[in-house]
């Protein structure tokens, strides 16, 4: 097939969809499909030598009119060729098919509130967000995107994203395909695991019987940090953890003061590494005994799945699309509410055993090889089979 993808910048060093983007034009061209990109700037360097790139002018203007202008300038460029399917990733319409990675801006606007404990400030951020000429773009273009005439296949890496789609667009089911994320597991090489971990505990000022809990994460209000202090307070002050040396490392965003002071405040900051920016991950995960994603929304956390293909335990929430893929309690937890600070800590006092931590490692690393990137590209490609079958119909 020869297929085109939409997407502004591809930096795949950047990780998430541009990593993506790279990963999967790598798998197509290597099964013999012509792949193109349509984008303003992209690092040829990290993606395959046979690909075709589409220059697009740079984009300049706010923010919320910048994907209007992107999807426009897609159209424009995509009339002068023929491609049998072309994908968008994220805020772009026209094409066969969309993969929304990041999800519904309305599901993510919708969750994002749920980061405010009280119930009054929520509303508040509502009244706010409904000032926010950004918000008011981006919903407009979502049903442009998914209602207008072009009537994409729409690629969902969640059933609870596909939820959304149903229940706040009305989208119909047909048009709906879940293919669940995958991460390539040679990108965590366990050939010399043993050798980072005690590499990087001892940068880290951590001893090697103390039980380690891992955040992952750029934003670290979306993804729960505040409740999971919250819930380190709890559980130091339980007698039977007492006794137990566990330190909690938070890594990903290097702007981290404003937590650092709240673990001060807590009486935790003995207790929680800040670590910054971590290049690359996989030494935080080898570094970890186990991962706490407190999510108030992720489509599908990648981090998620990286941690199980390391064979990591995983605490999550039910906001997070991935927690679809855990059986609790056998690869770990699953926290209705990231707010709810008992039940977060009870889960970390679970991971805390090492004979419950051992026999979720084992079932996670199970987990992890039972849906790899070959399932995912396999179900991918069915789709876009469908596209062209839909496309040669019409």
């Amino acid at each position: 097939m020869n297929i085109a993808f939409c997407y502004e910048s591809v930096l795949p060093t950047r990780g998430g969809c541009e990593t993506y983007i790279g990963d999967l034009a790598r798998r197509l061209v290597a099964d013999g499909h012509e792949v193109h990109l349509y984008a303003c700037q992209w690092d040829a360097r990290a993606l395959p030598d046979a690909m075709h790139f589409h220059p697009l002018p740079a984009l300049r203007g706010p923010r919320f009119l910048r994907p209007w202008r992107f999807g426009r300038l897609c159209l424009r460029a995509m009339r002068a060729n023929h491609h049998d399917v072309t994908v968008g990733f994220d805020k772009t319409w026209g094409q066969d098919v969309l993969y929304p990675q990041g999800g519904l801006h309305a599901a993510s606007a919708e969750c994002n509130r749920n980061k405010f404990r009280n119930p009054w400030v929520r509303r508040a951020a509502r009244l706010i967000k409904g000032l926010d000429l950004a918000h008011w773009s981006f919903s407009f273009l979502e049903r442009k995107q998914y209602l207008g005439e072009a009537q994409p296949l729409i690629v969902v890496n969640s059933f609870m994203v596909r939820e959304h789609f149903q229940r706040l667009l009305e989208v119909p089911f047909d048009r709906l395909h879940v293919v669940r994320s995958a991460i390539d597991p040679n990108r965590f090489p366990e050939h010399d695991r043993l050798k980072r971990r005690q590499e990087w505990r001892e940068r880290w000022g951590l001893k090697p019987n103390e039980t380690v809990g891992l955040l992952a994460a750029m934003n670290y209000r979306l993804k729960g940090l505040d409740p999971l202090l919250h819930a380190v307070r709890l559980l130091r002050g339980r007698p039977e953890c007492r006794a137990q040396p566990f330190h909690f490392v938070v890594a990903g965003n290097p702007n981290f003061r404003g937590y650092e002071a709240m673990a001060h405040r807590l009486g935790i900051a003995e207790a929680v590494r800040f670590v910054g920016h971590c290049d690359p991950m996989r030494n935080a995960y080898f570094a970890a005994d186990f991962l706490v994603h407190p999510t108030f929304y992720d489509p599908c956390s990648l981090v998620v799945l990286e941690a199980l293909a390391c064979g990591l335990p995983v605490i999550t929430t039910k906001a997070n699309g991935a927690s679809e893929l855990l059986t609790p309690p056998q690869e770990g937890y699953v926290v209705d509410d990231p707010h709810d600070h008992e039940q977060l800590a009870d889960c970390l006092a679970a991971l805390l055993d090492p004979q419950r931590r051992h026999a979720c490692a084992v079932a996670s690393r199970k987990i992890a090889a039972g849906w790899t990137f070959e399932h995912h590209y396999l179900a991918l490609l069915g789709v876009f089979a469908e596209a062209l079958r839909r496309k040669q119909a019409a």
